[in-house]
């Protein structure tokens, strides 16, 4: 019954590793074929762009808001509902020692946010805006400009913001959509320098990228913080550059509003996200969001964008990012456990709608690989990892995302309307694919 569904229905079935999401435009969501404004990311288009590329700001102008009740869509490039997401989860760390040190501050000058009593309650937001700001960072996204008769060189395609963990080797933190197609990177610093980055590495399934400078003299590195110790409730404070250059290193407070939501963005779905009300524009993608310890917390990395819904930001969890970002120190990539399969989220809609069981529907195995080997075909529906209920893709990928290259998981699945279930060790997929 679930093939003759696909059969029946003009379903896309390209390889969506290589999806992107499309900033503020409508597009046809996954789940339910709706169509339903974004979660946007919110890394900025430049205003004053050559012929060829579109500002963000006036993409939102020119088309009008769906209306929707709080749902947050998948925002695909192909716009197509039931493209597929490869089911490749976060990181594994190997066991190569890393040559960036987590919670320690590393600065050439003064160091940020030293704190003498870890146990603090407050910390005044003007003396973090002092501390944390000379850390964050504009991040500048070069592409080639093209005219009607010629290309008109490079140009600033977006911006975003990035902010320093490493003050001595020059290593910047920002999200992968940032820079996400540029040919140059740049970043303009809070004493006014404007250099060149070198990209050490990008990881589109976490949305996580590093970058590094080469002229380290007089950089601020920030402290990192322990999200898992994060409450709801406790103040908040986000810093970047809405609207880039301009607006450099606006300070923005609020709370935390709520933990462990999540979103159908390729890279934030592997996360379980902090949600804050502190301001979050395009242009902060990238930046910090620092608790009043002065301690990063999160990377602001998407905004809720429905018309009449404000104050809904949302961060990757500083300590749930680290494994990548150490990877891609390491060895310029991420390394995944997955299953190497894809997943066709159009066949939730149809299995509410037949009162079927819901769950991720297996669209294409890869041949010899984890899912194969351990007997999981084309048509079956994955209902659970180990003990875990699986409704979608973004669920199989979290699930996923707590374990290990290596490690054997229960996969239980449904084929025919028979429950099964298998053991697989899954296997590895590296962003550098």
């Amino acid at each position: 019954m679930n093939d003759e569904f696909f059969k029946n229905h003009d379903v896309n079935e390209s390889n969506t590793q290589n999806f992107e999401v499309q900033d503020l435009q409508e597009n046809t969501a996954l789940e339910q074929g709706l169509t339903v404004e974004p979660a946007e990311r919110i890394s900025s288009d430049t205003s004053d762009k050559p012929a060829g590329f579109t500002s963000e700001l006036s993409r939102k102008s020119k088309k009008p808001f769906a209306k929707v009740m709080a749902i947050v869509g998948l925002c695909l490039a192909s716009g197509i509902a039931g493209s597929l997401t490869t089911a490749a989860a976060i990181p594994y760390i190997y066991p190569e020692k890393a040559t960036f040190t987590p919670n320690t501050v590393t600065s050439a000058s003064s160091p940020v946010a030293t704190i003498s009593n870890t146990t603090q309650s407050t910390y005044p937001v003007e003396q973090i805006a002092k501390t944390v700001g000379p850390a964050v960072v504009c991040v500048n996204n070069l592409q080639t400009g093209r005219g009607f008769y010629r290309n008109t060189g490079l140009q600033e395609a977006a911006s975003g913001s990035g902010f320093i963990i490493d003050a001595q080797k020059g290593y910047i933190v920002t999200n992968n959509h940032v820079i996400d197609g540029a040919e140059k990177v740049t970043v303009s610093l809070s004493d006014g320098r404007n250099l060149d980055a070198k990209i050490v590495g990008a990881d589109p399934m976490t949305d996580l990228a590093v970058l590094q400078i080469s002229d380290t003299k007089n950089l601020t590195a920030v402290t990192l913080g322990n999200s898992a110790q994060v409450e709801v409730g406790q103040p908040a404070v986000a810093i970047g550059n809405p609207g880039g250059n301009d607006f450099a290193r606006s300070v923005t407070a609020g709370v935390i509003s709520a933990l462990n939501r999540t979103l159908d963005i390729q890279g934030e779905a592997s996360f379980n996200l902090i949600q804050t009300d502190a301001a979050i524009n395009p242009g902060n993608s990238g930046g910090p969001l620092v608790n009043y310890q002065g301690q990063v917390i999160g990377i602001n990395s998407a905004k809720y964008a429905v018309q009449g819904f404000e104050g809904m930001g949302f961060a990757i969890p500083i300590s749930d990012a680290l494994p990548t970002i150490q990877q891609l120190i390491q060895s310029g990539a991420a390394k995944h456990p997955a299953l190497l399969i894809s997943v066709n989220d159009q066949y939730r809609a149809y299995a509410q709608a037949g009162n079927i069981p819901v769950g991720a529907y297996v669209s294409a195995v890869s041949p010899n690989g984890p899912a194969d080997k351990a007997g999981i075909k084309e048509g079956d529906v994955i209902t659970k990892i180990n003990d875990a209920q699986i409704q979608n893709s973004s669920d199989l990928v979290r699930q996923l995302y707590k374990y290990n290259v290596g490690d054997q998981v229960n996969v239980t699945f449904v084929r025919n309307g028979k429950t099964n279930q298998v053991k697989a060790t899954l296997g590895e997929i590296s962003s550098k694919q």
